[in-house]
């Protein structure tokens, strides 16, 4: 993945956590108390959706800055952690809403599966500016 596709990846997360941030702010929480759950129910999923919009933005912002920047053009590990934040986002977030929306969940250990690749994302983009050359436009010593 290219610096332009994983800007491209980027906004169209952040679009995606926009607006699923407004569906569960207005119109999440009148659906799920016509589901007949009670209010801490509503409260938990309400929470859950949150939290996948607050992860997916927090990872379309990092996966923007990447595309951005002069890493992924001369970095595999730059694009790998790019890759594994796009992971993280399907797995934890999608997890997350899916829980939150539809109350199902494919499989019990997606969202942590997610949590996982957000870590290695982070791992490996420490590690592409650690092994960045001293000459290049990163560093400013």
């Amino acid at each position: 993945m290219g610096p332009r596709w994983i800007a491209l990846v980027a906004a169209v997360f952040g679009l995606m956590a926009v607006g699923i941030g407004a569906m569960g702010s207005h119109s999440l929480p009148d659906r799920l108390k016509k589901s007949g759950l009670d209010e801490a129910q509503v409260a938990k999923k309400l929470e859950q959706c949150e939290i996948g919009v607050k992860y997916q933005m927090y990872h379309a912002l990092a996966m923007l800055a990447v595309g951005l920047s002069v890493l992924p053009k001369s970095s595999a590990l730059a694009r790998a952690a790019c890759g594994m934040f796009l992971i993280g986002t399907v797995f934890f977030c999608g997890g997350l809403y899916s829980l939150s929306l539809f109350n199902t969940l494919g499989h019990w250990a997606i969202v942590p599966m997610g949590g996982v690749m957000f870590m290695i994302g982070w791992i490996l983009l420490g590690l592409a500016v650690s092994f960045r050359p001293q000459n290049s436009d990163l560093n400013s010593n």
